[in-house]
């Protein structure tokens, strides 16, 4: 046969091979090119009103899609890995996974959430924001999402949308607790929204929208909560009626007995922290929710923290937001590092730990549910020189696309599509 001949044979062989492919299955493991990218073409096809078969626990994780030319297409223009396979084999795949004694499982991913970010970008210039994890990430997967802060909340927006995320945000009205993180026209644009809604100061205007926040969850939708927003989310709803703002903030003092007022009963994920009145570590922290606030909450930068393993067949909800191809995640800092384990409530599931705190926090509020997330930027700075300022240089994701920490972030966006089990222990 001639070098002509066989390689015309091939292509028949190859034409015959993709006649046959019926799915597209995009693996998770150490094979995949592009781990982040994988999430948004698994979003895409939901937008499209198609369903996407989520292999749990197999090759990290993967997606099982019936072909089309356009899914293919996009898999090559986004430079994610996919593999044809063609009917007699997704059936076998399938068989496995459906294995009784194999711990994987397969749920069927069937709407595209509406996704919305609370951030003040929406108000001002926010530079810090520019280091949100989640808008780097959703940008990067090519997810879209919508914005909205204090206004949009308090008109009752959050009613048009499935999953919420909030970042480190202050719900305490203390504007972070550091001038170098918010800046005067940051502030100012928030006085003015409380002004707006008849709020005498901005951390009365931040409970409400808090409880709005909770509500939203409670009523069946999704949140998603980092770094600082994730503790003093629950620190507000806790002094709810407490002034526990100094004079610097709102002009006046803090309640003498702020403390024993606390109410445990108000919050969703910690109980029986110490509020810190007086910001502790640079004037920054907010409670001891905060592992070693201010440090690592671990051993150093060099550290990591593990994601525990859960049955897929039983433990469905966890076993989703746990999908990875590293059980081992490098920490991360931020103003909120990780969370005491001491004051997490013993409703809370507990997902990925340290040794000294933990880090990833799933629980269910009302008809919703809610995961939390410590630390600021699962790719960012690591300490060791830099300082503060350095926080405020946004991650190219393009040098991290296979990141196993900001695959966290991106398995609970797609969460909320996925058609409805409930957690059987």
């Amino acid at each position: 046969m001639t070098t002509r001949q066989r390689y015309f044979t091939f292509l028949l062989v190859l034409l015959s091979i993709q006649s046959q492919a019926r799915s597209i299955l995009i693996p998770m493991d150490d094979k995949q090119t592009n781990h982040l990218k994988a999430y948004g073409i698994a979003y895409s096809v939901l937008k499209d009103e198609n369903e996407v078969d989520w292999l749990l626990n197999y090759r990290g994780g993967s997606f099982l899609i019936k072909h089309t030319q356009a899914t293919e297409n996009e898999c090559r223009v986004r430079g994610v890995y996919f593999e044809m396979l063609t009917d007699a084999t997704t059936a076998s795949v399938l068989q496995q996974i459906e294995a009784p004694d194999i711990n994987m499982s397969a749920v069927k991913l069937v709407k595209a959430a509406k996704i919305v970010v609370y951030s003040p970008v929406k108000v001002s210039p926010a530079e810090f924001e520019n280091t949100d994890a989640v808008l780097l990430v959703l940008t990067y997967a090519e997810i879209p999402y919508e914005i909205v802060y204090d206004e949009e909340i308090l008109r009752g927006d959050l009613a048009k949308y499935d999953w919420l995320h909030l970042h480190h945000e202050d719900f305490t009205g203390q504007f972070g607790r550091n001038t170098r993180r918010m800046s005067v026209v940051d502030v100012k644009a928030q006085e003015a929204i409380a002004r707006k809604f008849n709020f005498p100061k901005v951390s009365q205007m931040k409970l409400a929208v808090a409880k709005a926040i909770k509500a939203f969850c409670a009523g069946g939708r999704y949140l998603f909560a980092m770094c600082s927003a994730a503790e003093t989310f629950d620190v507000a709803l806790a002094a709810d009626g407490v002034d526990i703002v100094e004079s610097t903030y709102d002009g006046d003092g803090i309640d003498p007995a702020a403390q024993s007022k606390l109410d445990f009963s108000k919050t969703v994920a910690f109980e029986n922290f110490t509020i810190d009145l007086d910001g502790g570590y640079r004037g920054m922290t907010f409670s001891d929710i905060n592992a070693e606030g201010g440090g690592w909450g671990s051993d150093g930068p060099n550290s990591y923290f593990s994601l525990f393993q859960f049955s897929a067949k039983w433990d469905v909800i966890p076993t989703m937001l746990t999908q990875n191809h590293e059980s081992s995640i490098r920490e991360f800092m931020g103003q909120t590092n990780a969370f005491q384990k001491r004051t997490v409530k013993s409703s809370v599931l507990v997902m990925g730990e340290g040794k000294n705190s933990h880090r990833y926090l799933y629980g269910e509020l009302g008809l919703g549910q809610w995961t939390f997330y410590g630390g600021h930027d699962p790719e960012g700075v690591r300490g060791g020189g830099g300082g503060f300022g350095n926080w405020r240089i946004p991650t190219d994701l393009n040098l991290h696309p296979h990141s196993p920490g900001y695959r966290l972030i991106l398995n609970n966006v797609l969460f909320p599509s996925a058609r409805k089990k409930k957690r059987k222990t």
